[in-house]
């Protein structure tokens, strides 16, 4: 049913479409790139702007806006809103059933994840988990995903000036650190955590993405670590987790 005309508040949707202009190859844009991406006039792309900036949404130099991670409220809302439990708990039934181990979607709030959808094979953590049960971002191989797929400067500014608790001994504890093992992770799609998170715990996690490649969550398996190079967890169990991401874009529309 289309909406008429005099229902729609036509300052909404410009400032939607002003939002949307940015993107991981555009984090960073002027008033006149914004109003080239968005098509509106440069006056109005400036009026959203700077209401952005008023209004916490978007950082402003002077020259170039960015947006801020106050955004990502919008999504956080969203998601609370929709069925994804509902959508990757079949999926992740199947996938803990065929590999035998533990897995988990979670999504990004703040500086933790949080567990939506979880189907347990084992206990793989001293700790139960169950969906809302939280844990920190930098450290957990879905919270590096989600990490990633930020610009790099939010990212940074959801670690904080450090140095991070050392939950192990292997924990990564340097803000440089975990964003130089998060820039790897943004190459290679995937994240690998070595008992970071508590000693005799590995995990692997990749991205749930939108059918625009848009990352809406993160899903893992959890596994006790074992007498082989952790790096052998890609070969093993990266196919599983890309036919699981496969699936999920095409219902994530």
């Amino acid at each position: 049913m289309a909406v008429a005309e005099r229902d729609m508040m036509g300052g909404l949707a410009k400032g939607l479409a002003v939002i949307e202009t940015f993107r991981p190859e555009r984090q960073r844009q002027s008033i006149s790139a914004v109003a080239e991406a968005s098509g509106l006039d440069r006056a109005t792309a400036r009026r959203c702007l700077l209401t952005l900036w008023e209004l916490g949404y978007a950082d402003y130099d002077g020259k170039f806006f960015t947006l801020t991670p106050r955004v990502l409220r919008l999504g956080t809302a969203c998601l609370a809103t929709m069925p994804l439990p509902q959508l990757v708990q079949p999926l992740l039934d199947e996938l803990s059933e065929e590999i035998g181990e533990s897995s988990s979607v979670s999504i990004l709030d703040g500086s933790e994840i949080v567990y939506v959808a979880r189907a347990a094979q084992r206990k793989v953590m001293s700790i139960a988990l169950m969906p809302g049960s939280r844990l920190p971002a930098y450290c957990t191989s879905m919270g590096r995903v989600l990490l990633a797929a930020l610009p790099e400067d939010e990212a940074r500014s959801r670690l904080g000036p450090g140095p991070l608790p050392q939950r192990t001994s292997l924990t990564l504890t340097d803000p440089e650190a975990v964003m130089a093992a998060i820039a790897r992770v943004r190459s290679d799609g995937h994240a690998i955590i070595d008992q970071e998170v508590e000693m005799g715990l590995w995990s692997i996690a990749v991205p749930l993405l939108s059918a625009r490649r848009v990352t809406v969550a993160a899903v893992n398996l959890g596994l006790p670590a074992r007498g082989e190079p952790v790096s052998a967890l890609g070969t093993r169990y990266l196919p599983a987790l890309k036919r699981v991401q496969a699936r999920m874009q095409e219902i994530l529309r």
